[in-house]
């Protein structure tokens, strides 16, 4: 029996003694209990357990707005430049945490973003507070869920006025004004405490808005050490960034050919509900209302119905795949360390052999879009979660 099996088993024989126990009152516990380990017998300690192989270590770098954020294409004379900004790092987000038990999640960062190029992370502890009152009910299905309060400790804000390329529709500012000497953040010394802990395992940066903390944090560790821990520091790092949107990233893989990279500047579009040779049915408006947006409480309440243009309801969520392509790995669908391979975050292709940097598929966005139905079917479960405790 594989893993994958076993664990499917255990849920079955946990769920079904669960119910035993609620049917049956306290007295009857210890029976229920002994009739679980019976049906375990034989199985190793380790799939006991039910831990998957392989859990990451991740950090979300996102341009974070308000969660009553308005959208690009809607903003008008007046609005407050720090509301308005692109809705979708919202549905994103709402879809992260609810996959939170799949992680070790390390650091959650606002970086510079929204009209007024600023790094709020109230932003995101705006959001972690609709988590917690969700909380009881996805931890009665996973254990692993952190809470609200963990979330919150390990939140940390990026500096002001980073953001902006003409990828991203605007200008960047100039490399030497967001990088350097003086320019260190909670956020990016974060980044460095967590790349130094003894745990073994690299650690996951999704970065959805600029890269400008975590490069620099490789800035600062590349003036105070030696170039040995340089690159044992870079070692520990696997970035996934979603577009170019601050002038640091071409620094970062000007400068460190061995970083672990990979850079989706289309790719990440087959989120997008209306994106061509996809299914919109499976993400537009009327599945979000009825699979996330109503009903499923205050986490699935707070999801956008567009990204930054107003006429296209449904999902946009350009960033996640940065954690779907660790989603699909911890399913064993992929080998994270090897970009190249089919993942639900996409795929990639090496061009050069000398450098660790990956960029997207030929194929194009149906590397993404192919898995909607998987993806969908799978979110809406999680967002059932939300407001029902038992385990039907």
């Amino acid at each position: 029996m594989t893993d994958h099996e076993f664990q499917l088993r255990f849920f079955i024989l946990r769920r079904a003694m669960l119910r035993l126990i609620v049917n049956a009152g306290a007295g009857h516990t210890v029976v229920c209990g002994l009739l679980l380990l019976v049906a375990l017998v034989g199985f190793p300690p380790a799939s006991i357990a039910g831990e998957p192989k392989f859990r990451p270590r991740v950090i979300i770098s996102t341009d974070f707005p308000p969660t009553n954020v308005i959208p690009v294409k809607a903003a008008a004379k007046g609005d407050r430049p720090e509301r308005c900004s692109d809705p979708d790092d919202v549905q994103s987000m709402v879809r992260f945490l609810v996959y939170a038990n799949e992680f070790d999640v390390e650091g959650l960062i606002a970086s510079a973003g929204t009209f007024a190029n600023v790094a709020n992370k109230t932003n995101i502890l705006n959001m972690l507070d609709l988590y917690k009152q969700v909380y009881p009910n996805l931890v009665q299905h996973d254990a692993r869920f952190p809470t609200a309060a963990k979330l919150r400790s390990i939140t940390w804000q990026g500096r002001d006025g980073a953001w902006g390329t003409p990828k991203v529709g605007t200008t960047a500012k100039p490399l030497d004004q967001i990088l350097g000497a003086d320019k260190d953040s909670e956020a990016s010394d974060a980044i460095i405490r967590i790349a130094d802990q003894r745990d073994p395992r690299p650690v996951w940066v999704c970065v959805w808005g600029g890269s400008r903390e975590v490069a620099q944090a490789i800035w600062k560790v590349q003036k105070t050490r030696s170039p040995a821990e340089l690159l044992k520091f870079l070692g520990k790092l696997r970035i996934y960034l979603v577009a170019k949107q601050d002038s640091t990233t071409d620094w970062l893989l000007e400068n460190f050919p061995n970083l672990f990279v990979i850079l989706s500047e289309k790719n990440y579009m087959g989120m997008f509900y209306n994106m061509v040779k996809s299914d919109p049915k499976l993400s537009d408006l009327a599945w979000l209302d009825a699979n996330a947006r109503h009903g499923h409480g205050p986490l699935g309440a707070i999801y956008p119905p567009t990204g930054w243009d107003p006429k296209y309801h449904g999902t946009q969520e350009g960033d996640t795949p940065s954690f779907l392509y660790l989603v699909s790995a911890v399913r064993g669908l992929n080998d994270p360390e090897k970009p190249n391979q089919e993942s639900w975050g996409g795929k990639f292709v090496r061009p050069d052999a000398s450098k660790n940097h990956w960029f997207d598929d030929p194929a194009g966005t149906q590397t993404v879009s192919k898995w909607r139905a998987d993806v969908q079917n799978d979110f809406a479960a999680r967002m059932n979660w939300c407001v029902t405790n038992n385990l039907k």
